[in-house]
């Protein structure tokens, strides 16, 4: 069941800036990756769920909601964290946690105190003297302790240092066993790889691909590194094997082989080699093709 459709939706600000025919879904208990570079549309396209920009094109629903026309009511079941985040400065961290506890008609804090532990925050401090990465660690809590059904994160790791990193991907996959439904915008293609079911790459205003994360990672292409005897046996082997696309430099052989090891080790059995190091090309190398070349 898909919970979050986006059909066609485009939204023109002129000179080429905007969203043009995107379309992509969220299943009812997946977590969707949503990448591309700045400028690409992303936030566009999360403002068009929010309900805060009504398409000009084609429609946005969330629960088979108009998220336009229907959002108050699907607030209620929607969790946003945003990419950019304004804290009301005079207050501390947990008096603005009891803020929007309040303003969202939240209870139970059991989440409060949880998420407050696991990021190690203290929310007793103005949030004047916090730094990048405490407000960060009190903007998660907000978001996560409403339990909402659907979340849309925004750059949900920015600020943080590496440990709380990994706690939010530890996180967000105990959300994914509860089935909470989940689209987050990231710039850390490790944390997409680790979390997400799938991935939409947005380039241009234009969706460029959808893909299934575990067959991402299936296909991964694997680099070699051969170290021959000698700079001539290299030229040899390039000579020999013409197809598999080597790259020399001094001893050294490169390719890239997605084909059956055992078939590589029977042909390289013919030459007298130093070494072999073998690593795989990460997912931000995969996707950087869609990307022409651009900063993520």
């Amino acid at each position: 069941m898909d919970i979050i459709k986006i059909n066609n939706i485009t939204k023109d600000y002129g000179g080429g800036r905007g969203i043009f025919d995107v379309s992509f879904c969220v299943k009812k208990g997946e977590i969707m990756g949503f990448l591309g570079p700045n400028g690409a549309g992303k936030t566009t396209t999360i403002r068009h769920l929010l309900g805060l920009i009504n398409p000009q094109n084609g429609t946005a629903t969330i629960k088979d909601m108009d998220c336009f026309k229907s959002a108050d009511i699907i607030s209620k079941y929607l969790a946003y964290l945003p990419g950019e985040i304004s804290f009301f400065d005079n207050m501390s961290g947990n008096e603005f946690i009891n803020f929007i506890a309040k303003m969202k008609g939240i209870v139970d804090m059991k989440y409060v105190d949880l998420y407050k532990d696991k990021f190690e925050l203290d929310a007793n401090i103005s949030i004047k003297k916090m730094s990048k990465g405490m407000k960060q660690k009190l903007a998660l809590v907000v978001a996560l302790m409403q339990d909402a059904e659907i979340m849309i994160l925004d750059e949900p790791t920015s600020g943080l240092d590496p440990l709380m990193q990994n706690r939010f991907v530890e996180i967000v996959l105990e959300l994914k066993k509860r089935g909470k439904t989940i689209l987050m915008s990231s710039h850390i293609f490790e944390e997409i790889e680790k979390t997400c079911d799938r991935v939409v790459i947005i380039k241009n205003g234009k969706v460029v691909a959808v893909e299934n994360v575990d067959k991402l990672k299936h296909n991964k292409e694997i680099n070699y590194e051969i170290e021959f005897e000698s700079e001539e046996i290299c030229k040899v082997f390039i000579k020999e094997n013409p197809d598999l696309n080597a790259k020399i430099r001094n001893k050294i052989v490169t390719i890239s082989y997605s084909n059956d090891i055992n078939t590589l080790l029977k042909i390289l059995l013919k030459y007298s080699i130093k070494d072999l190091n073998v690593y795989q090309k990460s997912l931000e190398e995969l996707f950087m093709h869609f990307y022409g070349g651009e900063q993520k």
